[in-house]
């Protein structure tokens, strides 16, 4: 059976990620800030997914010691992942003028540095097999700035470079790597906020499509996927 490690995936687009992989006879591994969520999503996962394989790790993927730590603890549970999906990650909005001090800091402590620590714990797995996937969680903040947050599409642009980084120095051993670039997608930034459904995606919407990337025979790779609304962004 394959194996896939989804981070923030308790809620939202990391959620709808581990469903889609379980809907696919994965076991998955997952991990999360908050013990409680952990613990909720198991309960769940047990009438949703009967006998399908569910890890949990508690990690604050901010701290690059903690994310290596549970990508040592992947390699000691399972010896490595058919699939990485790097989702944790923080959207706060700040400008370069008048950002709070430490502001930029913390969006790249998750959405950078986390993800290349667990990363880098499982690479030699893949490449010892010679095959694999790994999916960045980037956003169409990391093609241009979003107004008002430009703190944050920083560590977007270089989450994305990263990514292209990371193909460049795997694409030969057999290890496929995406960037997915999604618009605007439900989750908890946007509660209380009213939208017409048809101006914000679903999370299982960017789920369909990490899987449709994973689906693409062998030889071929998406290496950037921009998933946006119909009609566009807000």
């Amino acid at each position: 059976m394959k194996r896939v490690v989804v981070t923030g995936a308790t809620k939202g687009i990391g959620r709808a990620i581990a469903e889609i992989f379980a809907e696919n006879n994965f076991s998955v591994c997952v991990c999360a800030r908050t013990g409680e969520d952990l613990e909720r999503m198991s309960e769940a996962w047990a009438s949703s997914f009967p006998g399908r394989e569910l890890l949990t790790f508690q990690a604050d993927m901010s701290d690059s010691r903690q994310a290596a730590h549970f990508g040592a603890w992947i390699v000691e549970k399972w010896g490595g992942a058919d699939v990485l999906v790097n989702n944790a990650g923080l959207y706060e909005p700040g400008l370069i003028l008048n950002g709070d001090d430490g502001a930029l800091e913390r969006l790249m402590n998750l959405n950078l540095y986390g993800t290349y620590h667990l990363t880098r714990a499982l690479i030699p797995s893949f490449v010892a097999r010679g095959n694999g996937h790994i999916f960045n969680m980037c956003s169409i903040a990391s093609q241009a700035p979003y107004h008002g947050s430009s703190l944050y599409s920083i560590t977007k642009f270089a989450l994305l470079g990263f990514s292209r980084c990371l193909r460049e120095e795997l694409k030969l051993h057999g290890v496929r790597v995406t960037a997915l670039l999604p618009g605007n997608t439900q989750s908890d930034a946007w509660n209380g906020v009213e939208l017409p459904a048809r101006r914000i995606m679903e999370p299982s919407d960017v789920a369909s499509a990490v899987w449709g990337c994973y689906c693409l025979p062998g030889v071929a790779v998406a290496e950037e996927l921009v998933i946006r609304p119909q009609l566009g962004d807000l």
